[in-house]
């Protein structure tokens, strides 16, 4: 009898668990994460390293190593997280072999303070794919307006890109301009196409939270929540499908270029109010990832169900949408506030990141 995840699995979605830590890695978790819970991939953020680093003592033998050799704070931080990252690549190596790299992959972000910034993100991007120094990484660049030419020329340089914070169905349409715009230049460059894979990260929980918010506010039309994220994900596979139905891209497909994935990304549900495999369940489509928290990963295990594919439900997600403008929700204003947000999250974690490997150093 099929599992739960056997059945994702078959209907095309690859499972990759939203969190690294050391421990995941010496106590075995993540192996046996792999082993039986079908996660062929992982990703990383300032907020999971921050957690990681203040819990335990897992980097102590680590920090002590750096804090001798008198590295700083920057240093450390890159040597620490880099560590657990080519670990973990190593770890999915057999995965990344086996799925022609479709699969099998690590996150590692690029610093959230270079996110206006775009030539120090393309210099960071290639930093850190040089010192992980593994194939099967993916560096995460956000997806601001600063952070568009950037993916396109990293891109073009032959690294591959996780684009994050996504957030809009436009701004996931300028996303996937940036990566045939770095195709196009790769294929000038003479490089392989085929060894070229990026993600798409698009933030589901999160438009909820945020919709949801404004609805209480408005005071009315309670059956509109929890509708939004879900809806606005939906449209954006459509234009997934038909910005890589394209004639632009088939002529890139026949020089070897693979597709940009669309990955489902807070889909761990922040109300109590909604079902705990909500945005795994109904974010059904072939050529996707889903990138879970363990305790959405275990719930869907557990007690999940494929829903429909979102193909099937172009039409009501266009209604949705429709019914929250209707009800004074300014959607754009919405995923402004949202990618700003996002923004700061992650430069508060990483400002929480510097402070504990400063402490430890004792560079304070």
């Amino acid at each position: 009898m099929s599992t739960p995840l056997d059945d994702l699995s078959a209907a095309g979605v690859s499972v990759w668990l939203d969190d690294l830590s050391r421990t995941r890695l010496t106590s075995g978790g993540l192996a046996g994460l792999i082993a039986d819970r079908h996660v062929v991939g992982v990703t990383t953020n300032p907020t999971i390293f921050a957690g990681a680093l203040a819990s335990g003592d897992a980097y102590a033998h680590q920090l002590a190593r750096l804090k001798e050799a008198g590295v700083g704070v920057e240093e450390a931080i890159k040597d620490l997280t880099t560590s657990d990252v080519r670990d973990a690549c190593d770890l999915f190596a057999p995965i990344f072999e086996a799925t022609d790299g479709e699969d099998g992959r690590v996150s590692i972000e690029v610093e959230p303070g270079l996110a206006t910034d775009t030539a120090g993100t393309i210099a960071q991007a290639r930093e850190l794919y040089d010192l992980v120094g593994r194939e099967n990484l993916l560096v995460k660049i956000p997806a601001t307006r600063e952070g568009l030419p950037a993916i396109t020329a990293t891109i073009a340089s032959g690294i591959n890109v996780n684009v994050t914070l996504i957030f809009s169905r436009e701004r996931y349409r300028e996303v996937v301009e940036a990566y045939l715009k770095g195709l196009e230049q790769a294929v000038g460059d003479g490089l392989d196409l085929s060894r070229i894979h990026s993600v798409a990260s698009l933030f589901v929980s999160r438009v909820d939270t945020e919709v949801d918010r404004r609805l209480t506010e408005l005071g009315g039309a309670s059956e509109l929540k929890g509708l939004a994220g879900i809806a606005n994900a939906t449209l954006a596979y459509r234009d997934y499908t038909e910005l890589f139905g394209s004639a632009r891209f088939d002529a890139l497909r026949e020089l070897g270029a693979r597709e940009q994935r669309p990955l489902w990304a807070s889909t761990g549900v922040k109300s109590d109010a909604y079902p705990d495999t909500l945005y795994v369940s109904q974010l059904v489509a072939p050529n996707t990832v889903n990138t879970m928290p363990e305790k959405t990963l275990q719930a869907f295990a557990d007690h999940g169900f494929v829903g429909t594919p979102v193909t099937d439900h172009y039409a009501s997600a266009e209604a949705t949408l429709h019914e929250l403008a209707g009800v004074g929700i300014d959607l754009d204003d919405v995923f402004a506030t949202l990618e700003r947000e996002g923004v700061e999250k992650f430069v508060t974690s990483w400002a929480e990141l510097v402070a504990t490997v400063t402490s430890e150093l004792g560079t304070a």
